[in-house]
């Protein structure tokens, strides 16, 4: 007969190795917080200077994800060459400004609200994903709301980041990027270049695109807070 030591501690191993995982799955995922927040808090381009003049962008968030609203058209940029009007379920919300976010593809087209995630999506956009795209709304004259921060850059500020986005596009033969429909009739996906992870996720993204910029941001912004603490509400 099997001594109750011997079968006590045979049934309790698998219970052991659970504890173990999540307890270990509990400290990565601490950690990770912590660092996002530390990279949060650290500033990239420290010397940058908001100017009292220049050209009007605007950092929004919906409190998980951010984007970058850019002018459709100005003297330094123009995205009418690369966003057509017929890349949208109805062409008369085609506008003056454009929100631009990047992201993972399954996460994007299987998740239009949170209620939609499911564990499967959010491990595979967390563990990696070469399918990336490009996620563009319309926008007509755009204000300043809670989630929607307005930002000024100098020209030179706004050349560079217009073209560190529009290098996140893969683009067809023809030169245009390659559309499919959005969520709804002011709205589209793109395919977009990159590699989605935990470490560089949407908000990632969009820290990397203003640092490129010159714009003072965090160093690593994986999370939207740390995005959206470097630009308080002004109006």
């Amino acid at each position: 007969m099997m001594s109750p030591k011997n079968e006590t501690g045979t049934r309790s191993a698998p219970g052991r190795v659970i504890r173990a995982l999540i307890g270990w799955l509990l400290l990565a995922i601490g950690l990770y917080f912590a660092a996002a927040l530390a990279g949060s808090l650290v500033a990239a381009n420290p010397g940058w200077r908001e100017p009292e003049n220049g050209i009007t962008i605007w950092v929004e968030t919906n409190g998980v994800h951010t984007g970058i609203v850019m002018p459709m058209a100005n003297d330094i940029a123009d995205w009418r060459d690369l966003l057509r009007p017929s890349d949208i379920r109805d062409p008369r919300y085609y506008s003056n400004h454009v929100l631009i976010a990047w992201g993972e593809a399954r996460f994007y087209r299987e998740t239009e609200t949170w209620a939609d995630l499911t564990p499967a999506i959010a491990w595979n956009a967390a563990t990696g994903s070469d399918e990336t795209l490009m996620h563009v709304d319309f926008l007509y004259r755009p204000g300043p709301q809670p989630y929607r921060r307005r930002v000024t850059l100098t020209d030179e500020q706004y050349f560079r980041l217009a073209a560190a986005v529009r290098a996140q596009f893969e683009t067809g033969p023809d030169g245009r990027a390659v559309p499919s429909f959005g969520y709804g009739p002011a709205d589209a996906f793109y395919a977009a270049h990159g590699r989605y992870s935990a470490l560089n996720s949407c908000n990632s993204w969009t820290g990397r695109m203003l640092r490129e910029a010159g714009v003072r941001v965090g160093i690593w912004t994986p999370i939207a807070g740390g995005v959206m603490r470097w630009f308080p509400p002004k109006d």
